[in-house]
């Protein structure tokens, strides 16, 4: 039997965002009606490299989705100084339940990055106010690209503001898009004060705070993905409508787990499971609202959703590679 082997060039042509953003939706609202399964990412420690591996195994079972897969993710900081290599990297394997055959494995390094992209377009979409025009990113690196692209397809976004302390990841990124909005580098304050923010960083301290950000912005606090991280600062999470992806993720290792595990933010400082708006069991933004944040630290059910799209449409497109993993002969 054969499988499709998808590079990352295989999967930035055809995980195509406006499929990927629809099938997180979905797949976050899957999460919300119980229609998955997904153990808790589990975490290899790797302190003599300063990194670490993360499986991250789901099932959606809802509706027309019948879908399953694992994704084995690392993240290295030191990887493009030390090794000229990204950060982040990860393989997907994409499988048939019926069979447990693997349909497809793929680069799950341009799958992530679009996910990710697509998980903020879809808080986005439900949070920030209706005319949003503004965009700061704060953190410059390759992760910003799909949140700029991702949160496009949402909102009438016309202007960015991107602040980051690297000057050429700053020039890469406005040369990268300055064709098609009006995009300036600025401070933290600046960025923070837009109509939708998106922090895309690896900080341990709090950057951003609740001085910086505009009374209606919204936050996608992207960055925090290990104990410890903390991109916003506490008084920002307290006053915000605060939504998260998954409770026992957050609290373990996202934008609230310092304060969390501090007793500073407490289960009633939380909104909503992103889930529960999608579902419609909870309403997103309302004209009361003021300052709104997501805590996103990716769910296994979201690269599932995006390896289904994009396995459809490579394989409809005949691209990538076939090749028998399994003798049946």
């Amino acid at each position: 039997m054969s499988v499709l082997l998808l590079s990352s060039e295989d999967v930035e042509t055809h995980a195509r965002m406006t499929d990927v953003i629809p099938a997180v939706e979905e797949a976050f609202a899957a999460y919300e009606r119980g229609s998955v399964q997904m153990p808790a990412k589990s975490y290899i420690e790797l302190e003599r490299y300063n990194g670490d591996f993360r499986s991250m195994p789901a099932y959606m079972d809802a509706g027309d989705w019948d879908a399953a897969g694992i994704k084995w993710v690392n993240v290295h900081p030191d990887n493009p100084e030390k090794h000229d290599l990204p950060t982040v990297m990860g393989t997907m394997i994409y499988s048939d339940p019926e069979t447990a055959l693997p349909l497809s494995i793929m680069d799950g390094t341009a799958l992530t990055m679009q996910r990710t992209g697509a998980a903020a377009a879809v808080a986005t979409d439900h949070l920030a106010i209706e005319d949003a025009s503004t965009l700061g990113i704060v953190g410059a690196g390759i992760q910003s690209y799909t949140q700029v692209e991702a949160i496009a397809e949402v909102r009438p976004i016309t202007e960015i503001v991107v602040s980051d302390l690297d000057e050429d990841r700053i020039a890469r990124f406005i040369d990268h898009f300055e064709d098609d909005f009006d995009v300036r580098a600025g401070s933290i304050a600046e960025a923070a004060s837009c109509d939708v923010l998106s922090t895309v960083t690896p900080v341990r301290e709090p950057i951003v705070s609740l001085d910086d950000v505009g009374e209606h912005t919204h936050i996608n606090a992207m960055g925090a993905d290990a104990a410890g991280k903390q991109e916003l600062e506490t008084a920002v999470l307290e006053a915000a409508k605060l939504t998260i992806d998954d409770h026992a993720q957050t609290t373990h290792s996202g934008e609230i787990n310092v304060p969390y595990g501090r007793g500073e933010i407490e289960d009633p400082h939380i909104y909503a499971e992103i889930g529960e708006i999608v579902a419609g069991a909870k309403p997103g933004r309302t004209d009361d609202d003021g300052i709104t944040v997501f805590d996103s630290t990716g769910l296994a059910i979201q690269d599932v959703a995006a390896a289904r799209v994009t396995y459809e449409a490579a394989n409809d497109a005949d691209a990538g590679t076939t090749f028998d993993l399994i003798d049946t002969s």
